[in-house]
């Protein structure tokens, strides 16, 4: 009897680690695999989605991600509309629109950044927007082509004052009665750690230019085919941007520093600072409606602005650049300190 109920015990031990060994290929089997580009070397701005690849939140959600990284010689958008990556991570909503035109069958799904991290960045003294406009401006060529349109059309910049912008600060540094292009997130760190002194930032949004940033691009035919994929993704990188914002989020920047091995901890955890402090990731809409909300009034009067400033035709229907479909359902609000 005893030896009858031990062989019991052992078999049920065998068929229990059989099941079990079959569950795990199963499981893994289970995960979607996603390859998700991004428009730069591995950075802080691109936080969220290393957290979530980093903290097992893809996993939970039945993702097995992986990142693609950008770069300056790297150009993974045009690897979107032909199915070579799932997503792509693009700058704003100008590229949107550009799809729209160009009859490119990508749209965007979700704004991780409510403000567009652009700035301009002058010496200390200058106090008001309207100030820069008496100033030397060292723009890219990219910048003269969007946002100095829109300068243009609402403030009255003059290109006739715009030095090009060679991502070098030494020029800017060298004259006091100049002013430069950056991101909130990483350009002033550059400046206080290189020119010994703290900068005057203009953030671009918080004077009117209201495009969303970094934005998740995908295909209409993964929209239509695979809504429950689209869902997940957006659903797991918004929270992973509320961890990496507000949580510990050292697997995240571990990732980056792994991917980029020049970033350092001092410049991710300032520009994690920044974002905060300027409500980059989390303000506005995002507060009740969740991490990477978008709105059609919001997409509308963007639009309207890009068009006076005759950065977009008025020709273009801006309805077609993207879908509420997965985004404003309150994900990870839950996540988001109470005070």
């Amino acid at each position: 009897m005893a030896a009858n109920s031990h062989a019991k015990s052992v078999l049920a031990l065998i068929v229990s680690a059989t099941a079990a060994l079959g569950a795990a290929p199963a499981s893994a089997q289970a995960l979607d695999k996603v390859s998700f580009g991004t428009n730069w070397v591995a950075e802080a701005e691109h936080g969220g989605f290393y957290q979530a690849l980093a903290d097992g939140t893809y996993r939970r959600y039945g993702l097995d991600v992986t990142i693609v990284p950008g770069g300056p010689n790297v150009n993974n958008r045009i690897l979107l509309p032909v199915g070579r990556i799932d997503f792509f991570m693009s700058a704003n909503s100008l590229q949107s629109f550009d799809a729209v035109e160009q009859n490119i069958p990508t749209l965007a799904v979700a704004a991780m950044f409510q403000k567009d991290p652009q700035v301009l960045i002058a010496h200390p003294g200058v106090e008001k927007f309207e100030d820069l406009k008496g100033l030397t401006l060292f723009v890219s060529k990219e910048g003269i082509a969007s946002y100095f349109q829109w300068l243009k059309a609402d403030y009255g910049f003059s290109e006739a004052r715009v030095k090009p912008y060679t991502f070098n600060p030494q020029p800017f540094l060298a004259d006091k009665n100049s002013a430069m292009q950056g991101y909130v997130t990483s350009e002033p760190y550059q400046i206080e750690t290189q020119g010994g002194f703290k900068p005057k930032v203009f953030l671009l949004a918080d004077q009117g230019f209201n495009a969303y940033s970094t934005l998740i691009e995908t295909r209409r035919d993964l929209v239509k085919q695979k809504p429950d994929l689209v869902q997940r993704f957006v659903d797991a990188s918004i929270i992973g941007w509320y961890h990496y914002i507000y949580g510990d989020n050292k697997a995240g920047n571990d990732l980056i520093k792994k991917g980029n091995p020049e970033m350092t901890d001092a410049l991710l955890a300032y520009s994690v600072a920044k974002m905060k402090e300027y409500g980059i990731v989390d303000s506005g809409d995002t507060t009740t409606l969740g991490i990477g909300a978008m709105t059609d009034e919001r997409t509308k009067s963007f639009f309207d602005k890009m068009v006076r400033a005759g950065v977009v035709k008025a020709s273009i229907d801006p309805r077609k650049a993207y879908t509420l479909q997965f985004v404003n359902k309150g994900v990870g609000l839950d996540l988001r300190p109470k005070n």
